[in-house]
């Protein structure tokens, strides 16, 4: 008799905790991962920095400027070379500017994490 009321008593434990659980919500606690409720899907942003180059706006350049000889007069059949033709080169320093721009560090990605279930029957 007593082995029969032990067997009705641990039965009756039994259930009352698998009610416990169910209603939890660890029903699904059993499956292979990656179940729906014991795994849920994570997304991480994909991360960018920002960055600072030179950039080339203009190259340097010399530009030529020429002076054409001078002539006078100086007697009335005489013509004569005041200053003679003559070139100056200017030089033209070349124009840097800053430009910004945008890379990708890392790429956004997904993984499975563990759901917090709070169960007591299956461990989660």
């Amino acid at each position: 008799m007593s082995r029969t009321l032990a067997v009705v008593f641990s039965t009756a434990v039994a259930a009352i905790s698998m009610t416990g659980a169910a209603s939890a919500g660890c029903h699904n606690c059993y499956a292979p991962p990656p179940c729906t409720t014991c795994y849920q899907q994570q997304y991480v942003q994909p991360q960018y920095r920002t960055v600072d180059e030179t950039v080339m706006v203009s190259p340097g350049a010399t530009v030529a400027h020429r002076t054409p000889a001078q002539y006078r007069t100086v007697m009335v059949p005489q013509t004569v070379m005041v200053a003679p033709p003559s070139v100056q080169y200017q030089q033209i320093p070349p124009q840097y500017a800053t430009r910004q721009r945008v890379e990708m560090v890392q790429p956004g990605y997904s993984y499975y994490a563990p759901v917090q279930m709070n169960c007591a029957s299956c461990g989660y």
